[in-house]
């Protein structure tokens, strides 16, 4: 199991604030996962996995967008 508590020292805290529907829809994903994470690390998780997402559809690097310049 995932070790919980304070995340490792070389990060910032990040303050938002969303909706009580938001909010519902998170505790109900943590709920359904074995480790049951913390709101925190529901918003890490998920943000991780969605640049990690759009990171591998975007043109490498270097990569011309448009080849008719």
């Amino acid at each position: 199991m995932a070790k919980m508590g304070r995340p490792p020292a070389d990060t910032e805290p990040v303050t938002i604030r969303m909706d009580r529907e938001l909010l519902k829809a998170i505790d109900e994903y943590r709920r359904n996962q074995e480790d049951l994470p913390s709101r925190p690390e529901v918003v890490r998780r998920v943000m991780t996995n969605w640049l990690k997402d759009i990171a591998a559809e975007m043109p490498e690097a270097g990569a011309s967008r448009d080849q008719d310049d």
